[in-house]
């Protein structure tokens, strides 16, 4: 799947808000960086960790919410 259709599936799962998914992104590809394991059904080893956090919460694998 294109990146730009990735982020518009992406970014409808957190109601287009586009600094909560940025936000969502960064914090799941610094666990995936810090050895938390990919949760995508797919051969991860040549993506960047941003793409696979992307992917995961495109298809609803990890889910991002408000908290205070």
């Amino acid at each position: 799947m294109r990146t730009e259709q990735l982020t518009a599936q992406a970014l409808e799962r957190v109601d287009f808000d586009k600094y909560l998914l940025a936000n969502a992104v960064g914090k799941r590809a610094e666990e995936i960086a810090n050895g938390a394991k990919s949760l995508l059904d797919m051969d991860t080893s040549a993506m960047k960790y941003a793409d696979i956090a992307l992917q995961e919460i495109a298809e609803g694998k990890i889910t991002v919410s408000l908290e205070s």
